[in-house]
């Protein structure tokens, strides 16, 4: 029993420095995205909320702006497809942020409401997302020379778009 037998080969100890992204990746769109979005992710569950998610705050904003939609109609409005969708929706009205009722021209469709929580809950955040958001501005010489969530909607779409092409040419 006793130590284990040592071996000549030395493990290098590379936790005290992290290696730096290499250089394919800093020039490829989708990692800056993927930076941004966990940046944002880790600003958001500071700043705003630990608790409602980015995902649910925007189908709250869709719904407090189309009360009486059918979920899949806000699917796109909240950025998201139909069946995540359906489980956030789940989601918030367990936890009584908003009513899903079903349609009375067609049982499969159910329309969505705040409710009185709801209302209250997407209030509070609402202004706290707002302070992130001017926090992730303030101070960059990039936001002073072009309207960033312009920019980003732009790409977003464009990226959407790419997304649905049969293949690349």
């Amino acid at each position: 029993m006793g130590e284990p037998a040592r071996t000549d080969r030395r493990v290098a100890d590379t936790s005290a420095v992290a290696p730096a992204p290499p250089a394919d990746l800093l020039a490829a769109p989708g990692y800056g995205a993927r930076r941004l979005y966990q940046a944002y992710l880790a600003a958001w569950n500071r700043h705003v909320d630990s608790v409602l998610t980015g995902p649910q705050f925007a189908v709250l904003s869709a719904v407090r702006a189309y009360p009486g939609n059918d979920q899949s109609s806000l699917a796109g409005a909240a950025a998201l497809d139909t069946s995540t969708m359906a489980d956030l929706c789940r989601r918030l009205e367990r936890r009584g942020l908003i009513q899903r009722i079903e349609s009375p021209r067609d049982a499969r469709r159910k329309l969505l409401s705040l409710t009185e929580e709801g209302e209250a809950v997407l209030t509070q955040v609402h202004h706290r997302a707002r302070q992130l958001d001017e926090a992730l501005l303030t101070g960059s010489d990039i936001a002073r020379d072009a309207n960033i969530a312009t920019l980003l909607n732009a790409l977003g779409a464009r990226w959407e778009a790419v997304a649905a092409f049969e293949k690349l040419d």
